[in-house]
């Protein structure tokens, strides 16, 4: 990407049917938008902007590597940018207004498409080439110790021959050091556009590397929990694993993306230097994007171990269960055993104890030892047959 020293003229704005160009234009009725000239013109006062952009994290404007200015708006950042052939600017926003990315578009005549995503976030990983400018989108990531989860945050960035415009949705990353560690290397700030955005890269690699450290703590515990039979531990299984995702959703775009970047060197002249910056940054994300993958399997096979142990435990239950239920129905035939065995002679002692003065029976005089005889009979009848059966 070639960092030339003029500065080149905007391109006149058409008539767009995105949703961000007809606020810009129902927002600006009566007052001229500042696309409308095809040219900077350092005479022309730029467009109204509010005096203290609470959006703006900081903006600079360098010269040879070396801060000359620190502007409290973005109009005082164009006013003065206008006025140097020789500068670069540097404009660090979060969350920023629709209005601010309104005014930056038309100022560094950027491309609707990248406007429009910055506008809405919630983007993948991505780089495209707009003309002279380039728009990087990045997942930034940072792991919070208290809740033990990951935290993703997003970063647009636009480089253009002489700016940087850095959009950030999310806490992370922190480009306020990243500006403290190019300002303290003036010798490679001096390289432009190009060095900063290789230095947010590297930034937001390096932010990586707790999460990594972190997440593999958490398999860690994880597989602690399920061998200790840890009965939430599925739940938190499924939340690491979406996180995991998450998180490889924001890798593994970053190859490719870094691979397009390492064969664009010959074709826009990137510096030696940050040739080996970048493909350090690409070793890394390579690693990272390696480990992460690997996490991914890891989950898997430690839910499909929890499963398993999960069913072994269930079979374990219903064994017992089963058991259980098994002595029980032994206990229920010696009881209904010696329940029949004692029925049978209450049976005949209540047909006999009636005392009816017409039972035939009551007048034999071996009533009684027939009687007897009987429920002596049924009951060792019945005994050795449920002592065949084995329920006795």
């Amino acid at each position: 990407m070639p960092v030339t020293p003029e500065r080149r003229p905007h391109r006149p704005q058409q008539p767009r049917k995105h949703a961000w160009r007809r606020a810009s234009s129902q927002s600006a009725q009566g007052t001229p938008p500042p696309a409308d000239t095809p040219n900077h013109h350092p005479e022309r006062d730029p467009a109204p902007t509010a005096p203290a952009d609470p959006s703006v994290v900081e903006a600079a404007l360098y010269r040879d590597g070396v801060r000359v200015s620190s502007p409290g708006s973005l109009a005082d950042t164009f006013r003065e940018l206008r006025g140097k052939t020789d500068g670069m600017a540097w404009i660090g926003l979060a969350r920023p207004t629709e209005q601010e990315l309104l005014s930056l578009a038309a100022e560094f005549d950027l491309h609707e498409l990248a406007v429009e995503d910055a506008m809405e976030a919630h983007q993948r990983p991505k780089l495209e080439r707009y003309g002279e400018t380039l728009f990087v989108v990045l997942r930034a990531a940072r792991y919070l110790d208290a809740p033990e989860e990951v935290d993703f945050g997003e970063l647009h960035v636009f480089v253009g021959a002489d700016f940087v415009i850095t959009v950030r949705h999310g806490a992370a990353p922190d480009l306020s050091a990243v500006r403290r560690r190019m300002e303290k290397t003036p010798e490679l700030l001096r390289l432009g556009p190009e060095a900063v955005l290789y230095a947010i890269l590297d930034a937001v690699v390096d932010g990586y590397a707790p999460v990594v450290s972190g997440v593999q703590n958490d398999i860690d515990e994880i597989e602690t929990e399920v061998f200790g039979g840890d009965p939430t531990v599925s739940r938190r299984i499924y939340e690491l694993s979406r996180e995991v995702v998450e998180f490889q959703r924001a890798t593994r775009p970053l190859v490719s993306m870094l691979h397009a970047l390492m064969a664009g060197f010959a074709k826009y002249g990137t510096d030696e230097e940050l040739q080996r910056y970048l493909r350090d940054v690409a070793d890394h994300v390579t690693h990272t994007s390696e480990r992460v993958d690997g996490f991914r399997q890891a989950l898997t096979d430690i839910l499909t171990v929890n499963a398993t142990l999960v069913t072994q435990q269930q079979n374990a239950e219903m064994r017992a269960l089963a058991e259980a239920g098994f002595e029980q129905n032994e206990e229920i035939k010696k009881i209904s055993s010696w329940a029949a065995i004692l029925f049978a002679p209450t049976l005949v002692g209540t047909i006999y104890g009636m005392n009816f003065e017409t039972m035939p029976e009551l007048k034999w005089a071996a009533g009684y030892p027939f009687a007897i005889l009987l429920m002596a009979v049924v009951c060792v009848s019945l005994y050795f047959i449920f002592k065949r059966r084995d329920w006795l």
